[in-house]
């Protein structure tokens, strides 16, 4: 028999289940992504703020809470690229159960050592999740411990859904609410309490280009696997999701999108810079669809999970400076030059003057097509926008024995 989808007093009872474990995490505005995409509003729900930084503790909570003693004694397995690890791993030591994540290689250094910390044992294994999820599996079945799935689990999907609970509660006036995709069960969970409060609400949902595996699902009327992944969100890079998660979305979810990565880095930049919240390229992917042009909510008044902050820092400002370039404010402009190093000072002063920054200089390693008397350079400029850095450019060009490189 098929099991039935997860209902509004399934996500009430987790709520109940959830007071004093997790917070409930604020809501905040932001006038630059409504301006973006012509919005009355734009409200921010900061799941980043979240006890282990992100959504994932809500469904693992959930879903432990309701184990019993010698299910616990058993230990606990999981499969995971971060989020959900750190969730899995903070309730089981919440619950003195040992807790066994398997991780893809693909998952950051911070994401491992933040799970390790929880006290749960990281085993890494395959280049994508389902690689991972196979081998936790097999680890579970050969412990006897219990596997807590992801997203394809009642209890998680209903734990996800209180964050649509505190949506609607937070933000009564919205018309829209997007949400990142990645197995799926947060966008199931949101969008059960969501429309079961507030049916006419549209609930959208949003995935990378480069993992879409759900708007092909939709399309097909069927779950749809994709043969491989190419994306920056590795929180989000599932190959596919399951049945149950796929039939929440079928009957729940308006619309699923999909956005490109440099959408992604666009939207990590903008949250950084206006609204000062540091994400993971998975928690800025429902963002994503506001910086492009994916979503009609003109005059509309939109809520938006940012569901995750768990990033290596320096990979965080790679991406930054990317999402800069992807809103045409970071661009790095090549030139030669006849007098090096001399010619450093004045390179470095004709930039400053236009009122933009340089990030970087670096000397390129000599190449056919460049005079040997010649030396290239790579001048990496943060300014106000495109017309700003070909105005640089142009100050650069025109610079005694500075020549730009086509």
């Amino acid at each position: 028999m098929t099991e039935d989808l997860v209902t509004l007093a399934d996500v009430e009872a987790a709520a109940e289940r959830l007071d004093g474990v997790v917070k409930r995490t604020p809501v905040d505005t932001s006038r630059t992504f409504a301006e973006r995409c012509e919005a009355d509003s734009v409200h921010l729900k900061l799941e980043s703020l979240q006890r282990t930084g992100s959504f994932k503790i809500r469904g693992a909570s959930n879903r432990i809470a309701q184990l019993g003693d010698s299910e616990l004694e058993g230990g606990i397995v999981a499969a995971s690229g971060g989020n959900h690890a750190q969730g899995v791993a903070s309730a089981a030591a919440a619950h003195d159960a040992d807790a066994t994540i398997v991780m893809p290689e693909v998952t950051p250094m911070a994401k491992r050592e933040a799970t390790r910390g929880y006290g749960a044992e990281v085993v890494v294994h395959g280049e994508v999740y389902q690689e991972s999820y196979e081998r936790a599996m097999d680890i579970a079945e050969q412990r006897g411990a219990t596997f807590v799935h992801p997203f394809n689990d009642r209890a998680v999907i209903a734990g996800q859904g209180t964050v649509g609970l505190e949506m609607v509660e937070d933000v009564p006036d919205v018309d829209t609410v997007v949400v990142a995709i990645g197995g799926g069960g947060l966008v199931s969970g949101i969008a059960t309490a969501v429309k079961a409060k507030r049916p006419e609400v549209r609930v959208v949902g949003v995935q990378t280009e480069g993992c879409a595996h759900m708007s092909e699902s939709l399309e097909r009327g069927e779950v749809y696997e994709r043969d491989s992944i190419d994306t920056i969100t590795e929180g989000i890079a599932a190959s596919r999701t399951e049945e149950y998660t796929f039939r929440h979305v079928h009957e729940r979810v308006d619309e699923v999108v999909n956005v490109t990565d440099a959408d992604v880095t666009a939207a990590m930049a903008l949250l950084a810079e206006r609204s000062k919240l540091v994400t993971e390229s998975a928690g800025a992917v429902a963002l994503a669809a506001l910086v492009g042009d994916y979503l009609d909510v003109t005059g509309e008044t939109v809520a938006v999970p940012v569901c995750g902050a768990n990033i290596d820092l320096t990979q965080f400002a790679d991406y930054a400076k990317a999402g800069l370039a992807a809103l045409g404010r970071y661009r790095t402009i090549r030139i030669t030059v006849d007098d090096w190093p001399g010619s450093l000072a004045s390179v470095a002063a004709a930039v400053e003057e236009t009122g933009a920054t340089v990030d970087e200089l670096s000397r390129m390693p000599q190449r056919s097509g460049v005079e040997p008397a010649r030396t290239e350079l790579a001048v990496a400029v943060e300014g106000s926008g495109p017309e700003h850095l070909e105005r640089v450019a142009a100050a650069l060009d025109g610079q005694p024995g500075v020549t730009l490189v086509e």
